[in-house]
């Protein structure tokens, strides 16, 4: 009896599992194509899901891959714009990103909320049964909100526990894929810190997954960088790999594996790659070692650094397999010799500053301060003052912590320098806004990025321009007012429309400097309304539009 209740047990738990397990719904209706991989390297952080294409197209229709309930919904102006976050039974959460709409229960529940707290940027937490969700739910439909460059789906699978990513390939998406990764450009660097020099060699392409190199002389530590993409079939994106192993002479030095990150991770993104590379040549190297001050969480082994020991006079092979999540693989097979003092580690010594104590320039009007482990290690970096102008070094390193940049406030405080502000001179050499904050009689920011700060102004008011109406226009048959709003210089910081004097909710679109809103949210008792759109940048310069229009009452 005591072993049928065990059995019994066993197979209903089973029972349970394959129930959370047996049935997994693609996200999109149309064929899975990807335009970024999990794991694969972006602007300061590892991409935490994947990328998948929308025919160039909005509106789609976004399922949820299994069951489970709503937990949290997100709206945004920048990351992942307008979001759903469901939870699962199997310890895993699901998330879906750049959305244009929630499915329209959600929507109704966003917009309920956004109208109480008088917002269109929120976050909201539902209860735990308000929202369940079966696979293959539409939970809402594809967009291009938030920091998304073009429409796609952004799609994410997490342990719930703790919010770690997971590598969603290792799900039944179906994508097609034969291709190799490709490598473009290798080479050798002589250190871990900021003065490591580097060397290319050219590679022989053997065929499609095989790269050789022989006549390679090295010396004393090396370790390697490579220029390198992925694609899959249908798809002419450059993705990232999923793995790569590095040995020599037959003993591994370094090896990775994306199945999972930690939003951690991201911290130490730019000690994966030349970042000086990346900054004045615009050329991403992902660099195959660990240094002493990051810790990812993907290395297959912690104690391997990618450092590798060349002694003079001796020959060796260096390996390299690079792979993507499909299996398919290339291989970099070199040959080396090691010589004395080839590559010889050099450290330029002047303006240097030590990682382990705080360091601060002042001037008669401004000041810069880095506290103590602001890089990863000892750079070389010059701050002076030249008339409005503050200079800090060149976007060369990567920085751990940001310093602080302040600028004094003169006594004599007028309305133009109440619209002044501190910013930055851009890739391009043009100011951007930077910081308007002010304490202690100083205008003062904090930046992750050396370079030029200079004392600026802006006395010129935001501009609203409705699109799709004009005054005193009858719109019974419009459901929504469309309109272009801009601003030259500080950038926007507040937007609040009223209808009748009451807050309305205005979808804000940054990147496409839209504004609309949806009739419909509100039943009109009067045929003649005024609207009201106030706008206010980052300084204090307003702009007040006002509109009349007419509208059936229903």
């Amino acid at each position: 009896m005591k072993s049928g209740y065990i059995v019994f047990i066993y197979l209903f738990s089973f029972s349970l599992i394959s129930q959370s397990k047996s049935k997994w719904v693609p996200p999109l209706d149309i064929p899975i194509q990807l335009s970024g991989t999990f794991g694969e390297l972006r602007n300061n952080h590892f991409h935490a899901g994947l990328d998948i294409r929308t025919q160039g197209r909005q509106g789609l229709n976004v399922r949820c891959v299994q069951d489970g309930r709503v937990r949290r919904i997100r709206v945004s102006l920048s990351g992942y714009g307008k979001t759903i976050y469901i939870e699962h039974p199997n310890g895993t959460t699901s998330v879906y990103a750049h959305l244009k709409k929630f499915a329209p229960k959600i929507e109704e529940y966003v917009k309920k909320n956004q109208y109480e707290k008088e917002s269109f940027t929120i976050q909201l937490f539902p209860e735990l049964n308000e929202f369940p969700i079966k696979a293959g739910e539409i939970i809402g439909y594809s967009g291009n909100t938030g920091g998304s460059n073009g429409p796609h789906l952004h799609f994410e699978m997490r342990k719930t526990n703790g919010q770690l990513p997971i590598n969603a390939m290792q799900y039944p998406l179906l994508i097609e894929d034969t291709r190799h990764p490709q490598v473009q450009n290798f080479y050798l660097y002589s250190g871990m810190d900021s003065f490591s020099s580097k060397k290319e060699y050219p590679l022989t392409k053997i065929n499609d997954s095989v790269y050789t190199s022989a006549g390679i002389i090295a010396s004393g530590k090396i370790n390697v960088g490579l220029r390198l993409f992925d694609r899959q079939n249908k798809s002419q994106n450059k993705n990232g790999i999923y793995s790569a192993s590095i040995r020599l002479n037959g003993v591994e030095y370094f090896n990775y594996q994306m199945d999972q990150i930690s939003f951690d991770d991201s911290k130490f993104i730019n000690l994966m790659i030349d970042y000086k590379e990346l900054k004045t040549k615009k050329r991403r190297i992902q660099r195959f070692f660990s240094h002493p001050k990051q810790s990812f969480s993907f290395l297959k082994n912690k104690n391997q650094n990618g450092e590798m020991q060349i002694d003079p006079g001796k020959s060796y092979q260096l390996l390299i397999e690079l792979n993507d999540y499909n299996k398919n693989s290339s291989f970099i097979e070199v040959y080396l010799t090691g010589i004395k003092n080839e590559l010889e580690h050099q450290k330029k010594k002047e303006n240097l500053i030590e990682i382990t104590k705080d360091h601060k320039y002042e001037f008669n009007d401004k000041s810069v301060y880095f506290q103590k482990d602001s890089f990863f290690g000892i750079v070389d970096i010059k701050v002076k003052d030249h008339g409005d102008t503050l200079f800090v070094g060149k976007d060369i390193y990567p920085m751990k912590k940001a310093f602080k940049v302040k600028f004094k406030i003169p006594k004599e405080d007028s309305l133009t320098l109440s619209k002044s502000f501190i910013s930055f001179l851009n890739e391009k050499g043009k100011p951007v806004f930077f910081s308007a904050f002010k304490k202690d009689g100083y205008w003062e920011g904090k930046s992750k990025i050396l370079g030029k700060f200079l004392l600026t102004k802006d006395t010129i008011a935001p501009e609203i321009n409705a699109i799709n109406f004009k005054e005193s226009q009858w719109l019974s048959n419009n459901n929504f007012l469309k309109f272009r709003i801009t601003d030259d210089f500080s950038g926007l910081k507040k937007i609040r429309g009223e209808i009748n004097g009451k807050w309305i909710l205005l979808e804000h679109e940054p990147k496409n400097k839209s504004l609309v809103y949806d009739l419909r949210d509100i039943k009109f008792k009067e045929s003649l309304n005024q609207l009201t759109i106030e706008v206010e940048d980052q300084v204090g310069n307003k702009t007040v539009f006002k509109r009349n229009f007419y509208r059936k009452v229903k």
